[in-house]
């Protein structure tokens, strides 16, 4: 007798199918383990019984793993859920939104929590002693702008610290096709050591944030960061660990792959990265900019209850119009930067970049400072002046604005009279407040002239 076709399907049966459909568009799947059924009315009131959940969740995990979806679980806890409800709308959409940041396991310990087998870890890939042969496959692929092969082979190799390769790689790549496709190749390859499947979110990468450095002791790196992470304008799923001291952008640009990859995975473990140690402050504010250096964390993973209630969210379009949040939090980010002005002597926030993208986020910034008008090149002369006649002398400036006019007088620390340059709109970088700004980066800024 044949099948009947027409027979509901279980809710195992349905949740297997959508974990099918949906598995080549997920990197990452988070499930719920619930230990007994008052846990699971406390989050899930009157939505399914615990044999059905739990069932559902082994089914759902075994379909996604087959297709190399990692496997994340997070134990229902009654406490944590009530305290992040706590002050949200109690509607099944946020319930279903919970994450409990702190206790998710991923891999072998996820997998026994639900009752499935762990498959045995593949072995290493053993890569030969001689460099030549894996250094023309990363060319071939790169040249074939087969990214998945790309970064598989990057990804492998630098976790294996085979730099020669690496190295051979980009050497070889700019003979055959000229620097600028050899730098290319080595902007992908440190873009590819700075991030990867780490960490408790499954994802970590490093970030830096640039900043011009006011003349004179530099803030307090720690101060910064801190500030930056508890202004309001990160969002939800974002979340970033600064280090607490001020990095040299020099030190970084010259870190390896393999290198940059020890620092992600140091900043994973909570240390200090051995191959990045603090700069030296008297250098980096003599050089006008320090890096503070952090580790971000996607927290934006899927979760399966989400996705079996309302399906996959909608990827966000680019040119879409600017929306209300968004401008929400441009607004705390210049809030932010003013107050950095304000309050440290002028130093100026740069914008959040990867490794890759300081020395062009830090050009841009000295390109549109110089754009607004070449009185950048007269403000920077004069001050350069002014130094070499003070000797060994540290010197500060004192600011006047009156009206449209800017007046910028300069002294020794010791209260000597240097000299003074008066500036009209016509020679003024932008208007006599966004002027003031950049000579903060040249010069030391005092409210009152030393000695009086």
């Amino acid at each position: 007798m044949p099948k009947r076709t027409d027979l509901p399907k279980s809710p195992v049966d349905e949740a297997t199918a959508l974990a099918r459909f949906i598995a080549p568009d997920l990197a990452s799947i988070l499930l719920t383990h619930y230990a007994d059924s008052d846990t699971l009315d406390t989050l899930r009131p009157g939505e399914a019984d615990l044999d059905t959940v739990t069932a559902v969740n082994k089914a759902v995990a075994t379909a996604m793993a087959k297709r190399s979806v990692e496997i994340f679980v997070q134990r229902a806890d009654r406490a944590v859920f009530r305290r992040w409800m706590d002050g949200r709308e109690d509607t099944p959409f946020n319930r279903r939104r919970w994450i409990d940041r702190g206790k998710l396991l991923r891999g072998a310990p996820a997998l026994r929590l639900l009752g499935l087998p762990v498959p045995a870890a593949p072995p290493p890939v053993k890569y030969p002693v001689i460099p030549g042969p894996m250094a023309n496959r990363l060319i071939a692929a790169f040249d074939a702008e087969d990214g998945t092969a790309f970064e598989a082979l990057a990804q492998g190799l630098i976790g294996a610290g085979r730099d020669d390769m690496l190295n051979l790689a980009v050497r070889k790549m700019s003979d055959q096709h000229g620097e600028e496709a050899g730098a290319e190749l080595e902007a992908e390859l440190r873009a590819a050591a700075a991030g990867g499947r780490f960490g408790p979110a499954g994802w970590a990468e490093i970030v830096t944030l640039p900043v011009a450095l006011p003349s004179g002791d530099p803030p307090d790196a720690a101060t910064i960061g801190d500030s930056f992470v508890t202004s309001g304008f990160l969002e939800e799923s974002m979340e970033i660990r600064f280090l607490p001291g001020w990095r040299s952008p020099e030190a970084l640009a010259e870190l390896s792959p393999s290198s940059l990859r020890r620092v992600l995975l140091d900043l994973v473990a909570g240390i200090e990265p051995r191959d990045l140690p603090p700069g030296d402050t008297d250098d980096l504010a003599r050089n006008g900019f320090g890096l503070l250096i952090g580790l971000q964390l996607d927290w934006d993973i899927p979760v399966w209850d989400q996705i079996a209630a309302d399906g996959l969210p909608e990827v966000p379009d680019e040119d879409a119009p600017e929306t209300p949040e968004e401008a929400r939090r441009a607004a705390l980010l210049d809030a932010w930067r003013g107050a950095m002005f304000d309050t440290h002597d002028g130093c100026v926030p740069l914008s959040l970049v990867p490794p890759t993208d300081v020395d062009a986020e830090i050009a841009d910034f000295l390109d549109e400072a110089a754009e607004q008008s070449n009185a950048i090149d007269e403000i920077r002369a004069f001050v350069a002046m002014v130094r070499r006649e003070a000797g060994t002398d540290d010197i500060v400036g004192q600011a006047e604005i009156t009206g449209d006019r800017l007046e910028l007088t300069l002294y020794t620390e010791a209260g000597r009279f240097m000299d003074s340059l008066t500036l009209t709109p016509d020679r003024m970088a932008g208007s006599p407040e966004e002027t003031l700004q950049l000579i903060a980066t040249l010069v030391r800024v005092v409210k009152d002239a030393p000695g009086r």
